[in-house]
């Protein structure tokens, strides 16, 4: 399959592309910066990243983040630092991909989730709500077979480790892009 993978530069991102040419797929790996860029918050940038893969079986987002902002935070654009990119963002991206992916293609965005309340991560909270309800809402009306999911990972074992945190509280950056490779592959995604 060919397999487009945005955010194809960052932790989980370069481990999704990775294990699906270890699997014999095709991969075209973008981010924002290198050979093939795109940026979820240009849709201009994501129109020209379909006119350039035509054809692509799957298109899996790993590009989708944000910050921890406290509630109080001065600034509502801090706050509401991931609406763009990581829920409007990748919203746009599915709807795209509807006219660009071959019958029968896969669509996978990413969400989150927090094992328990963290301080900073009400508006994450906000964000990943609303793209689990899109996700579920949205498949029903996919046409030509496609199919879209969101894998929810909690936190990866190697951000923690680059934030100076115990590493053994997330998941390894391999163990959560399986999940990624499942659902391109058309097994029934879960959470890791």
């Amino acid at each position: 399959m060919k397999v487009i993978v945005i955010g194809a530069t960052g932790t989980i991102g370069s481990a999704v592309a990775r294990q699906l040419e270890d699997r014999g797929h095709q991969v075209v790996r973008a981010a924002r910066r290198g050979p093939v860029t795109v940026d979820l918050e240009d849709m201009a940038s994501v129109n020209a990243l379909f006119a350039s893969v035509p054809d692509a079986d799957a298109v899996v987002c790993c590009a989708a983040s944000g910050r921890l902002t406290p509630l109080d935070s001065p600034s509502d654009d801090d706050f509401t630092v991931g609406l763009r990119g990581k829920l409007i963002g990748q919203v746009q991206l599915a709807r795209r991909a509807l006219h660009h992916l071959r019958d029968g293609g896969t669509i996978v965005l990413t969400g989150g989730v927090f094992e328990r309340p963290t301080p900073g991560g009400a508006f994450g909270a906000l964000v990943n709500a609303g793209l689990e309800a899109f996700v579920e809402a949205a498949a029903i009306e996919l046409p030509r077979g496609l199919r879209l999911t969101a894998i929810r990972p909690g936190w990866v074992a190697e951000t923690l480790a680059a934030l100076g945190r115990d590493p053994a509280a997330g998941t390894p950056a391999a163990e959560v892009a399986r999940h990624y490779v499942d659902a391109v592959e058309g097994a029934q995604p879960c959470a890791p």
